[in-house]
């Protein structure tokens, strides 16, 4: 019958995958700051999914948590795993707590099905979910809510590939609380190869002229097959490409809509109206390409008038030199475009060890234009204001940057800030300004 075959196949894929994932956990795992946060959500809920850009590790990262798998997205038997889903969405279910049900949005059904199961089994932990687009909800019936929690993963820091020493905490930064230490000494060529090579699990341990391909396939799947299978629906991939370039381009900045178009059509001699930039911003947003930043604002009492754009990123700086076409030489040629990339660099670290620790990270920017590049807020609400340089020769600058806009927030009866902190590349300590500002290198941070 369809049901033995099917639970037939169901057991094979179990038993090898199994194997493929003690493998994993036991010979190549290297530990993810988000482990804590899922080994903590297995104990509260029935099931969690984990959602983030593709090859990001969520696979390998759930596989150390789970019993059992089943993968959507395995070929054998010509997707027979999918096809079984597709007839039945509990086939999926069947087999050790907690089972990792790896790319669940290939079949959307099964979300309702896991629902379901947590609803008439109180046990904690049965289910990980995984995924690497979001799904429209018309496609399941609930919300899983209070059933299914979500968690975000993201590409790794340079904490967790091991590019940083770990000496300073991003936790004791936003306390104001620093140990005097030095760190040793980073060269520019090592940044830059932080940026092309990014923070793709398969890629930490590449030569760098091999890495730089990982991001550039991964772009080449997004325009010719991952938006495409959103909905089934073709679009004008020129187009999209040309967005893309120009989000690269305006990298850690808060362009807006009208002004992307406007970059397009100058740089690129082509024009694409606002609906469809939008509707392309979306299409990224689920598949988890973009990460933006979104705006801090003083609270409650503060009269300050605060911009609400968010700053623009993708979710990591590899896809924009990716998109670009860029190598080391290119960079080393556009030092001021190479300051916008490690700013992506250091925001994406802050929001992966902000998050290890359940602070928000925000960025700053008011209508006479004073910024702050990033704002780490603690769960009381206090806040540390983080500038963010390339060179040590700018450190004195971004230090009266943060403490001409503190004593602002102050005059407009906002909290002032609990710490300021520059994070600099090219730097080799880490220390306390006579004004209080605190100086930290990037390859010295954890969370």
């Amino acid at each position: 019958s369809v049901k033995s075959i099917g639970l037939i196949l169901q057991k094979a894929s179990e038993c090898s995958i199994f194997i493929l994932g003690d493998t994993m956990e036991n010979k190549y795992y290297k530990s993810r700051l988000i482990d804590k946060k899922i080994e903590k959500y297995l104990k509260a809920f029935g099931a969690i999914c984990i959602e983030g850009p593709k090859w990001c590790g969520k696979t390998w990262t759930s596989g150390k948590f789970s019993n059992s798998v089943f993968m959507l997205a395995n070929p054998e038997g010509n997707f027979n795993n999918r096809k079984i889903a597709e007839l039945n969405p509990s086939f999926a279910l069947n087999g050790l707590f907690p089972r990792l049900i790896d790319e669940w949005q290939e079949v959307p059904s099964i979300w309702d099905a896991v629902r379901y199961s947590v609803d008439n089994n109180q046990t904690k932990g049965q289910y990980i979910l995984t995924g690497s687009s979001t799904v429209n909800v018309l496609s399941y019936i609930h919300s899983g809510a209070g059933r299914i929690a979500k968690i975000k993963m993201r590409p790794m820091s340079l904490y967790e590939q091991g590019f940083s020493n770990g000496l300073i905490s991003i936790k004791d930064i936003a306390n104001n609380k620093i140990e005097e230490c030095f760190t040793g000494e980073v060269s520019l060529d090592n940044l830059i190869d932080y940026i092309i090579r990014g923070g793709w699990p398969a890629n930490t341990d590449l030569d760098i002229d091999i890495a730089r391909l990982l991001p550039l396939e991964y772009i080449n799947s997004i325009l010719n097959i991952d938006i495409y299978k959103l909905d089934n629906k073709r679009r004008d991939k020129h187009k999209i490409e040309l967005l893309l370039r120009s989000l690269a381009r305006n990298e850690s900045t808060t362009v807006s809509n009208k002004v992307l178009k406007n970059d397009i059509k100058e740089i690129d001699n082509e024009d694409v109206n606002i609906d469809s930039i939008s509707e392309y911003l979306q299409l990224m947003e689920r598949l988890f390409l973009l990460e933006n930043t979104k705006p801090y604002s003083p609270k409650i009492r503060s009269s300050l008038r605060v911009k609400q754009s968010e700053k623009r990123h993708f979710v990591d700086p590899s896809l924009a030199v990716a998109i670009l076409k860029l190598n080391k030489e290119k960079l080393l040629g556009d030092l001021e475009y190479l300051g916008f990339l490690f700013e992506a660099l250091v925001e994406r670290d802050l929001l992966i060890y902000s998050e290890a620790n359940d602070l928000n990270m925000y960025h700053y920017q008011d209508y006479n234009n004073n910024e702050i590049d990033a704002i780490i807020e603690n769960e009381d609400g206090s806040w540390c204001g983080i500038e963010i340089k390339l060179g040590a020769n700018q450190i004195d600058q971004a230090a009266q940057n943060l403490l001409k806009i503190n004593s602002k927030i102050i005059e407009k009866n906002g909290k002032p800030a609990k710490s300021l902190c520059v994070i600099c590349g090219l730097t080799n300590a880490a220390y306390r300004r006579k004004d209080g500002v605190i100086v930290v290198p990037l390859t010295s941070l954890k969370d």
